[in-house]
C-alpha cells in the first residue's frame, strides 16, 4: 500500500528532429496516477579533493498496474517537474501485489 503525495502522468513516445536524431515526445500515455514521490539526499566525498557533495535522488511508488518502464518519463501534475525513469522494480510477495518502485532523475519543469 502506498500513501499518495501527488498525481503523476506517464509520458512516452519519440520522434525524429530535423537532424535525424531521436527525441522524446510529451505524449501523455496515462494521467491522474496516484504516487508517492520522495526526494532523498546523501553526502559523498570526492575521491581526489575530499570535498563533500550532496547527491539528490528521487523515488516514486506507483500502483502495481501502472505501465511504466525505463523508456517512459513521469511528470508531477502538481509541480510540473519531469523525471526520467532510470529503473523500475517490484518486491516479490506471494500474499499481495506490491507497488512499483521507480528510481527517477529530475530533468526540470515542463516547457
Amino acid at each position: 500500500m502506498i500513501v499518495a503525495t501527488t498525481l503523476v502522468s506517464v509520458l512516452g513516445g519519440t520522434s525524429t528532429d530535423a537532424f535525424g536524431d531521436e527525441t522524446d515526445n510529451d505524449t501523455v500515455m496515462a494521467s491522474g496516477i496516484p504516487a508517492s514521490l520522495i526526494e532523498a539526499q546523501r553526502t559523498v566525498r570526492e575521491p581526489v579533493t575530499g570535498n563533500p557533495r550532496i547527491i539528490r535522488t528521487h523515488v516514486a511508488r506507483l500502483p502495481p498496474a501502472t505501465d511504466v518502464d525505463e523508456t517512459k518519463r513521469l511528470r508531477d501534475e502538481t509541480t510540473g517537474e519531469t523525471y526520467i525513469v532510470t529503473a523500475v522494480t517490484r518486491n516479490a510477495n506471494p500474499a499481495m501485489t506490491q507497488p512499483l518502485r521507480a528510481d527517477l532523475k529530475r530533468t526540470g519543469r515542463a516547457a
